[in-house]
């Protein structure tokens, strides 16, 4: 039997994703949750709280004989499918969402559709190297990291002096 090992993209229970990831690592299954800090302001304080960067989402590396396996999880609700096939994220895509996470830039999660914009190439700052789309958002530059197998994107602000367009 093939057991090639991919990236899943696994939706789970409203606010279960980081008892989820926790319980697949107990079960030794490789997990990625990507968690963002920000600052949440109560009437009476500000507290810095960790949250998962998409919502009811975890990425589970495994082979696609055991994602039976990982969904007798408490929590796990099920694997994203996209016309009949479990959607798979690839390493790349998987990479640029721990270096976006890791660079501490701001980043905010777009669920909608997004205008095709001109692709950008990052010339400075913590992305260097990466290439996306670029958007304008209120007056504010924005690049674009598509993950299209869980049909989302993270929009990043970088400064308009790093970005250069892309001409084919």
């Amino acid at each position: 039997m093939d057991e090639k090992l991919h990236w899943y993209v696994m939706y789970t229970a409203p606010r279960a994703e980081k008892k989820v990831a926790q319980r697949l690592e107990e079960k030794n299954i490789k997990v990625y949750l990507p968690i963002i800090e920000e600052i949440r302001q109560w009437s009476d304080r500000k507290k810095k709280v960790q949250k998962p960067l998409f919502n009811g989402y975890l990425f589970v590396y495994t082979s696609k004989e055991r994602l039976w396996e990982s969904l007798q999880v408490s929590g796990a609700v099920k694997f994203i499918n996209f016309s009949g096939e479990h959607a798979v994220v690839h390493q790349n895509e998987i990479d640029a969402i721990q270096r976006v996470i890791e660079t501490g830039v701001a980043v905010e999660v777009d669920t909608g559709t997004i205008e095709h914009g001109e692709m950008v190439h990052i010339l400075g700052g913590p992305l260097q190297g990466v290439t996306g789309e670029c958007i304008q958002k209120s007056n504010q530059d924005y690049f674009i990291i598509r993950i299209p197998s869980i049909n989302q994107s993270m929009l990043v602000k970088v400064p308009r002096k790093f970005l250069e367009v892309i001409r084919e």
